[in-house]
């Protein structure tokens, strides 16, 4: 039995600013793998206000790949926002989301789908991760930190390779606009009660476009997270009993006032990748 025939149906959230150089492939890339593991899929690329053409290319995509749908944003809006907005024009039951630099292997999204099958929320986690130095050790501090004061109980909150059920993720939608959105995400679903588990994923270096995430962001993200944690302390420590009812009642589990989050890891895959793609033109 091949992958297409049991994984969900799945939307491809694909933000994107400025990644005219990259896009085509990032899209073929994504666009074949979907059309090979899963049945049904849609790729759903968020132009966040680019000035580069990237809109432009995947418009021509989409002519001639029926799964890729384009958004735009008039104005470059953050990378949370551009998600957010994904989230909400999604049409499937399993929702993903991953970057357009191509440092992902989607076909990992095979093993990570089939999972919420037990729990609502899957995340990878970068098994050898492919960054310079400075920037692991920049990602390993934060994560360090969400984990002790945010509680987001995962050790690479900002892998951008994530799946959710829809239900769960209709609870989830950030405010945050730019990169604090996987850590405000990951913290409420904590504060919500809901099971994550991670999984190892591969992961590859950049080949085209630049980062857009920088040293100036550091400060502004611990102030991000500072303002972030007065404001779930003010709301107290667990969510009111309203919120978690209304959690778990469209989630299909039995409400409870006092959630007690769990986190599990799964050591591997549970089926076997695809074939290697042909790198598309």
């Amino acid at each position: 039995m091949d992958a297409a025939t049991v994984t969900p149906p799945l939307s491809l959230i694909l933000p994107a600013y400025n990644e005219a150089e990259g896009i085509a492939l990032a899209v073929a890339e994504a666009d074949d793998v979907l059309g090979a593991c899963f049945a049904q899929s849609e790729i759903l690329v968020i132009d966040d206000g680019s000035t580069d053409g990237t809109a432009a290319i995947v418009a021509d995509l989409a002519r001639t790949r029926p799964r890729v749908r384009l958004i735009r944003h008039g104005v470059n809006r953050g990378y949370g926002a551009a998600l957010r907005t994904g989230f909400e024009a999604a049409r499937f039951g399993r929702v993903a989301f991953t970057d357009a630099d191509r440092q992902f292997d989607l076909r990992d999204l095979v093993p990570l789908t089939l999972m919420t099958a037990r729990t609502p929320i899957v995340v990878g986690f970068r098994a050898d991760r492919q960054d310079p130095a400075r920037r692991r050790f920049l990602s390993w501090g934060y994560n360090v930190l969400a984990r002790a004061w945010l509680g987001t109980g995962v050790r690479d909150c900002d892998c951008a390779l994530k799946v959710f059920r829809r239900e769960t993720l209709s609870h989830l939608m950030p405010s945050s606009r730019g990169f604090f959105v996987n850590t405000e995400m990951l913290a409420n679903a904590a504060r919500l009660g809901f099971a994550v588990t991670e999984m190892p994923v591969a992961h590859r270096p950049r080949l085209h476009g630049a980062s857009k995430v920088s040293l100036w962001e550091v400060p502004r993200t611990l102030r991000t997270m500072a303002r972030f944690w007065l404001k779930t302390r003010r709301r107290a420590a667990t969510p009111t009993v309203a919120e978690v009812f209304a959690a778990r009642l469209t989630t299909g589990a039995a409400p409870r006032p006092v959630p007690a989050p769990r986190f599990s890891t799964a050591d591997g895959p549970p089926v076997a990748r695809p074939a290697p793609l042909q790198e598309s033109a």
